[in-house]
């Protein structure tokens, strides 16, 4: 047995990115950006946004919160948007929704990187 395979009983070791925690916040901010060409990792990150949502507290628990309502609302947002896009109004409402997305990502990983909390994480903007 090699040293690198784990016993038998023994955690078995990560690099943490699964795992609550900073790490697992940025993953899931690149995961939604990554979105915008390969739609299913927007889904992975919501799923690990609520995987680890109330795990852990403090600053990162608003992380959580601004990921999770980022897809939500930004479902939302493109929905309504795409309904639209037979009334012409449309096309630049996708165009604003992805600018919005790009934009609280943005500042999600920013934050997360300087270890700051998000100050408004319920909020439908920015």
């Amino acid at each position: 047995m090699s040293s690198m395979e784990p016993q038998p009983g023994e955690p078995r070791k990560t690099d943490g990115w699964l795992d609550p925690g900073q790490t697992n916040v940025q993953v899931i901010y690149i995961l939604y950006l990554v979105g915008f060409v390969i739609g299913i990792t927007a889904l992975v990150g919501i799923v690990l946004a609520y995987m680890n949502r109330g795990k852990v507290g403090g600053w990162l628990e608003t992380h959580y919160t601004w990921a999770i309502r980022t897809f939500w609302i930004g479902l939302l947002y493109g929905f309504v948007s795409a309904v639209l896009v037979f009334a012409i109004i449309g096309i630049p409402m996708l165009f604003a929704v992805a600018v919005w997305m790009v934009i609280r990502c943005v500042i999600g990983l920013q934050t997360a990187g300087r270890g700051e909390p998000i100050k408004n994480p319920q909020s439908w903007l920015i």
